[in-house]
């Protein structure tokens, strides 16, 4: 099941959008919820207040609305809705649980002009168990590639598989991006030639599982980048001509963006395109 949380906004429109599509591909149902947060609203009431009728209508429009979306873009899909009351990112997160993918809408401006994320998009992209989608909304046109930002490490397994799914099922090229930046404190020559070989040894081992998984999907065309500078900068720029930007969760920590990796973090503010962040 894919699953898709809802606001009213535009970029939620464009992930119901996203996911009903994606729903499609995949052959699996969607469920479109909505998290009513009433925290403002019981603000000086009680407790067990009863929530305001018009309240709960703006919620209802919202699924109906974000229901019809998706049945009329793709009339295949098994539609369900769900209002639930809570914080959306605990409420998403919850929901996540059951889910193959859950996608959201992102109302940050994308590109370097900012580093701008809506809240409950990083918390839910460093929280949720399942490989998490976050799209904005800006009408873009299909470029016929999905990209993939790649390293030798175990948690890029899960994401390099989940980006040659995503080929296959939209017969796109796969661009698997190995990006090499060369360590500032290694300026020495026998340094230098030492990271040289690192270099080398970690672009094979990404070779080396770009070319397993290509005997599983043999009508999948993929092409291996190393280009050498900042991880996040190639992977943005790479986003123009995607339709989807996949990357791994390499986070370890319990706080600040919640488990996201630094390359995962600076790839959600700064693509262009929708970017998946799958857990290991």
């Amino acid at each position: 099941m894919i699953i898709v949380g809802v606001d009213g906004s535009a970029t939620s429109r464009a992930a119901v959008e996203w996911a009903a599509d994606d729903a499609f591909r995949r052959h699996v149902p969607l469920r479109i919820v909505h998290a009513m947060d009433t925290s403002w609203y019981l603000v000086g009431r009680r407790p067990d207040a009863a929530l305001s009728e018009t309240l709960l209508r703006e919620g209802q429009r919202m699924l109906r609305e974000a229901a019809t979306l998706a049945r009329e873009r793709r009339p295949a899909v098994e539609v369900t809705t769900q209002e639930t009351e809570g914080a959306p990112a605990a409420v998403l997160r919850e929901q996540a649980e059951d889910a193959t993918e859950l996608v959201v809408g992102s109302r940050g401006r994308g590109g370097f002009a900012g580093m701008v994320l809506g809240s409950v998009s990083a918390h839910v992209a460093g929280h949720a168990r399942c490989s998490v989608v976050v799209v904005r909304g800006e009408d873009r046109p299909e470029h016929g590639e999905v990209v993939i930002g790649a390293d030798d490490s175990p948690e890029s397994e899960p994401a390099l598989a989940y980006a040659f799914e995503e080929a296959r099922l939209r017969g796109a090229t796969l661009r698997v991006v190995h990006a090499w930046q060369l360590p500032v404190h290694d300026f020495v020559p026998e340094a230098a030639l030492d990271m040289d070989d690192v270099r080398k040894s970690q672009h094979q081992a990404v070779r080396d599982r770009v070319t397993t998984l290509s005997k599983d999907h043999p009508e999948v065309t993929v092409v291996v980048d190393a280009p050498s500078g900042h991880p996040v900068e190639l992977l943005a720029n790479a986003s123009d001509r995607a339709d989807l930007l996949v990357v791994g969760s390499h986070g370890r920590g319990a706080m600040g963006a919640m488990f996201l990796g630094s390359v995962s973090q600076g790839v959600l503010h700064h693509a262009r395109c929708p970017v998946a962040v799958v857990r290991s």
